[in-house]
């Protein structure tokens, strides 16, 4: 019985999310229609906490303004303090005024001057710019508002609605729109790998800070410390990185992703984080990035020391050797996405692959399914860059001595968990998704093969292959050059099979037979002699 009633508070919370969306179906282009309700549902939860703090303090120090107005009290908990006119009930009451998209926007403007951390973050001018009919407008506020802790007893209420509106968006955007989502189960994959319990995490290319998200939910799901870990990125789209501000503002993690202004702020060509090195580096970078850089621009820059220099025509191993320059030089681990074209790219690709295997920086290679990325239905692969490979001790686990050794894993036939995700009313698309026990599966795998503790190799999943099996690859990380894959043809026993085709066949002959005597005898019938 309970079962069915959490089911039924789903199916309420998901139709209050797809009509809040389908409110501007058919206005202005993705991004904005994302913004326009992303932006108002972080003032509804901001709302929320903020009054939720307002009644603590006043069970505390009572119906005192001196107390309740104080910002410090609200601060001091990661709370953000909202004038009486940002707040969402004054929206509420106004939603049906002619001049609701100038609140709104002066709303956000004083947000964001009353708390310094969400400098940046909120849309500035947006809501009349975006040019909404009045109803319009207080159609979404009229269904954001029916969003409600109390109505929705959920973990984690906030990030559910933000994840749905992330995804679906993501889901009906072009490839350069949907550049700011990674799906949840490819992210929860990264964080389980590389598990980032302490220390400094960074994404050089963090859309809307989805690997933030989940090193976080990591640490909860492992009843780790949230405040032990540092947030540091960057992106380069400017409304991709308020966009990342909000959503990891609104869950109350703190952050660190630059200084840049409102511009673009490319990793490669501004970085901002110089010789910082970081302990996690979680990333989805753009896939095969054309003219990162001008011909003669970053030749000699510090990142690419040792390598070759990163072909302008293909940012694939400028991003690897940039996440290498940035983890620490003893124990950095980097979990990254890339497509799979990079696993055998030639030429100086091929020159930078082949000395990071000679200085023993892979540590495995796992090819995801098919179709899990809503703007392509590539197949793409997780790298794992470790700077320690030798026998050590980490989170409660010995490690053996994986020195020249690569771990390769092929996920592409667990394509048998579909999901189906409504785009428009009548529109919908199927994706690929990773189960929680699939990513148990491969994380099991990875740590046995690290421990040395029960792995084997499993034909047409997984080989732990030697930096000797690799120059004989011709330093290939495909990983079809190392696992064993089954010629299921072979297992057809042929004599039975033979025999079987041979009864049908005279089955066949035999009905044919008995056909061609009828029509003999009708033919006959009728005075014909055949």
């Amino acid at each position: 019985m309970v079962k069915k009633k959490a089911e039924t508070t789903e199916q309420t919370l998901e139709t209050i999310l797809f009509g809040i969306r389908n409110i501007l179906r058919s206005s202005g282009k993705t991004d904005d229609k994302r913004d326009a309700i992303i932006g108002l549902i972080f003032i509804k939860f901001a709302s929320d906490k903020f009054e939720a703090q307002r009644e603590k303090i006043k069970a505390e120090y009572g119906d005192v303004p001196a107390f309740l107005d104080d910002k410090s009290f609200y601060l001091a908990d990661n709370i953000f303090y909202l004038e009486p006119h940002t707040r969402w009930d004054y929206l509420v009451k106004n939603a049906n005024k002619n001049d609701i998209a100038v609140i709104i926007d002066t709303a956000m403007a004083d947000i964001e001057k009353d708390n310094k951390s969400l400098q940046g973050a909120l849309p500035s001018n947006f809501y009349v710019g975006f040019n909404l009919a009045v109803s319009t407008i207080k159609q979404l506020i009229d269904e954001i508002n029916k969003i409600s802790a109390d109505k929705f007893h959920e973990d984690d209420l906030i990030g559910r609605v933000y994840e749905y509106f992330l995804q679906s968006f993501a889901l009906s955007a072009t490839k350069e729109e949907g550049e700011f989502y990674t799906p949840a189960s490819a992210v929860k994959l990264i964080a389980e790998m590389i598990e980032p319990y302490s220390g400094r995490v960074y994404d050089p290319a963090c859309g809307s800070g989805g690997m933030f998200v989940q090193s976080m939910k990591f640490i909860e799901r492992h009843n780790g410390n949230k405040s032990a870990v540092s947030i540091i990125g960057q992106e380069k789209n400017p409304d991709t990185r308020r966009l990342a501000k909000m959503n990891l503002a609104i869950r109350g993690i703190s952050y660190d992703l630059g200084t840049q202004g409102l511009g673009e702020s490319s990793s490669f060509t501004d970085d901002q984080h110089k010789d910082m090195k970081v302990d996690y580096i979680m990333a989805n970078p753009p896939f095969n990035l054309k003219d990162w850089r001008q011909e003669n621009e970053l030749t000699d820059d510090a990142r690419w020391q040792g390598y070759a220099v990163p072909p302008k025509s293909n940012a694939n191993y400028a991003w690897i050797l940039h996440i290498l320059s940035k983890l620490d030089v003893t124990t950095g681990i980097a979990g990254f996405l890339l497509a799979n074209g990079a696993l055998n790219a030639d030429g100086i690709e091929g020159k930078i692959r082949q000395k990071l295997l000679e200085n023993d920086k892979v540590e495995a290679i796992i090819v995801l399914p098919r179709d899990m990325f809503y703007t392509t239905d590539i197949s793409v692969t997780l790298w794992i860059i470790n700077n320690n490979k030798k026998a050590y001790s980490v989170n409660g686990r010995q490690l053996r001595d994986r020195q020249n050794e690569v771990l390769f894993m092929d996920l592409r036939r667990w394509n048998d968990h579909i999901e189906q995700y409504s785009v428009e009313k009548s529109t919908k698309k199927k994706k690929t998704v990773l189960t929680d026990e699939q990513i148990a599966k491969v994380k099991s795998t990875y740590q046995s093969w690290q421990e040395g503790d029960g792995y084997e190799d499993v034909p047409e999943l997984c080989k732990s292959a030697t930096l000797e099996d690799i120059r004989k690859a011709n330093y290939s990380l495909a990983p079809s050059k190392y696992i064993e894959f089954i010629d299921h043809d072979l297992e057809i026993d042929y004599d039975k099979e033979m025999a079987r085709i041979q009864a049908e066949m005279k089955e066949v002959l035999n009905v044919e037979k008995a056909s061609q005597v009828s029509l003999e005898e009708a033919f006959r019938g009728i005075g014909y002699e055949v």
